[in-house]
């Protein structure tokens, strides 16, 4: 008896502790349903796996992103609790005077994720056939124009910013809190235009639910069949990706930063995640920039691009 109930204890063991491995957050500091929400969903599931842990999405939405950014910035610095941003977390230096955190100084890198393209769309009734046809649009109607975003600082913004840049005009901003409800007013036709990212926008594209005109990307996308990229279809040179990158507080210890990163890096070579990805229109970053010294430079050098071209448009979200 007393050695059944021995076998039985040590059967039961690794069951005990897989239970009591601690849970990982991962904060995304945006709505439910946006891309950046999309790809933390994906990410999370293979994490842990990788981890051998349960990891758990805290959407943190608000101020362009910096909250969900705050709120990783004060977390204990022990891998409990981790960050996964996008592009905002070069350009909030610029955009919010009063930051309450050092985008360089107060995170641990742990590597750079994927580069979303984006693609511009439009409420589905809208009568232009093609990308030309919208921009000429666009320029005739101006002020005329709702351009919906999800916020200063938003992969939307910036593409809506840098479009009203090349054209010269200026239309009508109309701000979400996240781009869920983006989406919905779109599909209502409430709002004209939008460029948001592939994650989120191609299941609503692919189910007719919207109008797509042009992606963002150097090349047509295969998930995306008849929308050419901007440059070829009208706007030479317009291309962006939207980068995302996952971070720890600073003071994480290097062990746990290195544990993380070859969580992540096994993620991103996962046969299901890269065609998750290829679905949604994005692949993983190369392996030389999925480490921390990679997406520590790479941050600083963003912070440095975004810094002259939002000072330019003199826009600030505080």
């Amino acid at each position: 008896m007393h050695r059944r109930t021995l076998i039985a204890g040590l059967l039961a063991a690794p069951m005990i502790a897989r239970a009591q491995a601690p849970a990982t957050t991962l904060v995304i500091p945006f709505a439910p349903g946006g891309p950046t929400d999309a790809l933390g969903r994906l990410l999370s599931d293979s994490l842990a796996r990788e981890l051998g842990a349960p990891v758990v999405v805290e959407n943190v939405a608000g101020a362009g992103g910096t909250l969900g950014a705050a709120r990783v910035a004060q977390a204990r610095p022990d891998g409990s609790v981790l960050l996964l941003h996008n592009i905002g977390m070069a350009t909030a230096p610029t955009l919010y005077r009063r930051l309450p955190y050092d985008p360089v100084a107060d995170f641990e890198p742990i590597g750079l994720v994927t580069p979303v393209p984006m693609v511009w769309i439009a409420r589905p009734d809208l009568p232009m056939r093609d990308f030309a046809a919208m921009l000429a649009w666009v320029r005739e109607k101006r002020e005329g124009v709702n351009l919906a975003h999800a916020g200063l600082g938003s992969a939307s913004h910036l593409c809506g910013a840098l479009l009203q840049a090349q054209l010269g005009v200026a239309m009508t901003p109309v701000v979400f809190r996240g781009t869920g409800p983006v989406f919905a007013e779109l599909m209502a036709g409430r709002i004209d235009i939008v460029c948001d990212q592939t994650t989120s926008a191609t299941p609503y594209i692919q189910g007719g639910q919207v109008k797509a005109y042009a992606v963002t990307s150097p090349e047509p996308l295969p998930m995306l069949p008849g929308v050419p990229n901007a440059s070829a279809a009208g706007l030479p040179g317009f291309e962006i990706a939207i980068w995302h990158g996952l971070y720890a507080p600073r003071g994480t210890p290097t062990e746990v930063v290195a544990r993380v990163n070859a969580a992540l890096r096994a993620s991103l070579a996962d046969p299901r995640v890269v065609q998750r990805l290829g679905e949604l229109g994005t692949v993983p970053e190369p392996a030389s920039r999925v480490t921390p010294a990679a997406h520590r430079a790479f941050l600083a050098a963003e912070i440095a691009r975004w810094r002259p071209i939002l000072q330019a448009a003199g826009q600030y979200a505080d």
